[in-house]
């Protein structure tokens, strides 16, 4: 008589079934960064018509949310961006990105937080300082402040001058090193990187050295025109790392 237990047969199943499981989660593995960037994609540019901004409450893999302030914005390729710096500064000029792309990079790494309260940890920016776009132009006696514009037509941002020279503020081309996307502000964005994000403009388009600090779209709407991240907002976030 068999005494083996009825279920026995089925045991090989089993580890048939284990390595199935564990091959899924390998593919899975190798298969997240690309399901990432689609997600982000598709969450971007359905964003990028929806003028409601109701996606800009849902997370993607990510970790950011995506957020704009106009109906569409158009998208810029390497070959029609252009960035202006001009002013109050001896030498304007206008870079393409690969005027941009030719000068000496830094990258960081830090959190990025949303004054909405989300946080991305750890996040890679690449770029051009700031500081050096402004040391190129020449800034004049009387500046003390700086404006960005965007080529949305809709979104401005504004530094003062000391918070504009900070090692730690760039003009972004790169993120998570790779190209910045037209949904995460490409081809180039601000970063500041010790503010709330919505200092770091997306889309950037225009640098106006000023004499004086003009309140940027949400600072117009009774956000702080200072919003260093924990100190700024009634938020108490811990600053950026």
């Amino acid at each position: 008589m068999n005494s083996r237990p009825p279920d026995a047969e089925g045991t090989p199943v089993g580890r048939r079934l284990v390595l199935a499981v564990l091959g899924l989660g390998a593919a899975g593995v190798v298969a997240a960064p690309v399901l990432q960037r689609t997600l982000e994609s598709g969450l971007g540019a359905v964003a990028d018509k929806d003028p409601t901004g109701l996606t800009g409450l849902l997370p993607n893999g990510g970790g950011f949310r995506y957020y704009s302030v106009a109906s569409s914005v158009p998208e810029r390729s390497a070959d029609d961006y252009r960035l202006t710096v001009d002013g109050l500064v001896d030498h304007p000029a206008t870079y393409t990105l690969a005027d941009l792309e030719g000068l000496p990079q830094t990258r960081m790494v830090r959190d990025v937080q949303c004054v909405t309260g989300w946080r991305v940890p750890g996040t890679p920016f690449e770029g051009v300082r700031l500081s050096a776009l402004l040391d190129a132009a020449g800034v004049r006696a009387g500046a003390k402040a700086v404006r960005f514009t965007c080529f949305d037509g809709a979104y401005s941002e504004s530094l003062t001058l000391a918070q504009a020279r900070r090692a730690d503020v760039l003009v972004a081309l790169r993120l998570r090193d790779r190209p910045l996307t037209h949904s995460h502000g490409g081809p180039v964005r601000l970063y500041v990187a010790p503010m709330y994000f919505y200092k770091s403009a997306k889309w950037l388009s225009g640098i106006t050295v000023t004499d004086s600090v003009r309140p940027g779209y949400w600072e117009e709407l009774g956000y702080d025109v200072d919003a260093w991240v924990g100190r700024s907002n009634g938020r108490d976030d811990a600053p950026t790392v």
